[in-house]
């Protein structure tokens, strides 16, 4: 059977591109962030995976690799920056839930 030349073809940029995006370490040292989703609990009772949590700025947790953040117990620990991601929404979004936090 002949295959076709679109068949045969593989997009190594393509493929480089997504381990890229997967192995990237994303940025909350920003001083912009404000809120985070848990990705991981680490065995933290107070921390639930896929919910969010807002941010407290402390530059220097941040330098050791932590991220200060209000947990479920309504006070602000430090838990590590790899436990969470940023989340990137719409002004009017954060808007709403910063009024809730």
């Amino acid at each position: 059977m002949k295959h076709m030349a679109s068949e045969r073809k593989t997009s190594k940029s393509r493929d480089t591109s997504i381990k890229r995006a997967n192995t990237r370490i994303p940025r909350i040292s920003s001083p912009q962030l404000r809120f985070v989703v848990c990705v991981k609990s680490g065995g933290y009772v107070d921390l639930e995976p896929l919910k969010v949590y807002k941010v407290c700025r402390d530059s220097a947790a941040t330098a050791q690799g932590m991220l200060r953040v209000i947990d479920g117990s309504g006070e602000d620990y430090l838990y590590p920056t790899e436990f969470f991601r940023p989340i990137h929404a719409p002004r009017k979004l954060l808007q709403i839930i910063k009024e809730f936090a």
